[in-house]
């Protein structure tokens, strides 16, 4: 559990296309064996320290010819933001991927000391 301090909980929240290999013969819909895409995310304001962060799909697109094999996860969560990560193996073929995400976090005050 992340414990937040109140008035200083931020919650932001996107959508953002990870990837669409469809149309241009990418990789993600070509390709075979391991493959793995990032997407960035900026935060629109820094956090206090690194918030909690949750993806989930939001438009999947995939061949069913094969079995589905995915994970999609937050990394490199920092408080300036953090990556999006799709992988997929085998013969998995993924055309477009779209996540969404939510961040929750305690947010700087301006009555925050720096004390070193």
């Amino acid at each position: 559990m992340k414990r937040l301090r109140n008035p200083r909980t931020g919650i932001e929240q996107g959508d953002v296309t990870v990837f669409s290999d469809f149309e241009n013969g990418g990789e993600m819909w070509t390709g075979s064996g391991p493959r793995v895409r990032r997407k960035a995310v900026t935060f629109g304001e820094a956090y206090a320290s690194p918030p909690a962060v949750h993806v989930s799909v939001s438009l999947w697109d995939m061949d069913t010819s094969a079995a589905i094999r995915a994970e999609l996860v937050a990394e490199n969560i920092t408080c300036h933001g953090f990556d999006i990560v799709f992988r997929t193996w085998a013969d998995s073929r993924a055309a477009r991927l779209r996540a969404a995400w939510l961040a929750i976090g305690e947010l700087p005050h301006a009555d925050d000391w720096d004390v070193d």
